[in-house]
């Protein structure tokens, strides 16, 4: 990951027991950023935010999360819960020697910085969520709730609780299942994603053909060799612990998110199918924003850049400094 005008570095730290591998740009000192991937991502998928943050004088700091690519696997599902993932943010801004961060996370990766908004608050400057709104916790287990609702349908949060069987699934090709979930998502036929039946994930999510215009071959490349190494166990092992969450967060049940907070998504985005995104906005007290993206899907950093980094830098400005 290089910029010409801007200096990006790698490396990697210890912290809360695991290696991370982090991508680094701008000068300790200055305001921290910290760009948070989801599933099944990496670091990689804020190339075009990180030299526009830093250009902009901010500390930008971007991991390979738990379980992702450079970083350390670790072999118990349980050592992938909300409060670790968390706690490898926080201690990212120790290891730079900031006390607290604007978190920015899209996918699994704002699950967690809204978690960290609502555990830590006095460590978050500010949260952004990208495609996943904030939601409160559940009054009963994640897992009881999708059972009820869709039966004997398929759902894929479901489908990836047992361990092995999605594991199979997406290693069994990872060039195929990159291509269809990078490239694939906006093609999705809602009706295929949950009828009943033994096809699995990958088989369900369309083959994509040409690549979309904001995805090169050499940009999915670069996720295909890293999953074809690493393998996807580790970011599915993050969905096998939703109940586990469930039960470590009572404290939190019904609380607000009282930092200054953002939410950008793609108007086309299937998650938001999932979500109470206009519900969830009272549940954010000091909330700088709303932004849908009209034709934009799910990858929407990657997908719209510029827009996403104007709304980024425009919440900065306000809240970072």
């Amino acid at each position: 990951m290089t910029d010409a005008a801007v200096d990006i570095r790698e490396r990697d730290i210890a912290t809360n027991g695991v290696h991370l591998r982090i991508v680094e740009a701008g000068e300790p000192g200055q305001p921290a950023v910290v760009l948070a991937h989801g599933f099944p991502e990496l670091a990689y998928s804020w190339r075009h935010q990180i030299p526009a943050l830093a250009a902009a004088g901010y500390h930008v700091i971007a991991p390979d999360q738990r379980g992702y690519g450079r970083s350390s696997v670790p072999a118990h599902i349980d050592d992938y819960n909300i409060e670790a993932l968390s706690d490898d943010l926080l201690g990212i801004l120790d290891e730079v020697g900031a006390g607290k961060a604007t978190f920015v996370g899209h996918d699994w990766g704002a699950v967690v910085t809204w978690h960290t908004a609502l555990a830590v608050p006095e460590r978050v400057a500010g949260v952004a969520g990208l495609s996943v709104p904030f939601t409160r916790r559940s009054q009963v287990p994640p897992t009881q709730a999708w059972n009820k609702l869709f039966g004997d349908n398929f759902f894929y949060i479901l489908y990836f609780q047992e361990p092995g069987v999605a594991d199979a699934d997406l290693n069994r090709d990872p060039a195929a299942t990159m291509r269809r979930m990078m490239a694939g998502m906006a093609r999705i036929d809602g009706a295929a994603m949950i009828a009943p039946g033994p096809a699995g994930f990958v088989e369900r999510m369309p083959d994509p053909g040409a690549l979309p215009e904001w995805l090169s071959e050499a940009e999915l490349e670069h996720y295909i060799a890293e999953f074809t190494r690493t393998g996807f166990t580790g970011g599915l092992n993050w969905y096998r612990n939703f109940d586990r969450n469930w039960a470590l967060t009572e404290r939190l049940s019904g609380a607000d998110v009282v930092v200054p907070s953002l939410f950008i998504a793609g108007a086309a985005d299937p998650v938001l199918g999932f979500t109470d995104h206009a519900g969830s906005m009272k549940y954010r007290t000091d909330n700088r924003g709303d932004l849908l993206i009209d034709g934009a899907g799910h990858w929407i950093q990657q997908e719209r850049p510029e827009e996403v980094n104007a709304a980024l830098l425009k919440f900065l400005q306000e809240v970072a400094h």
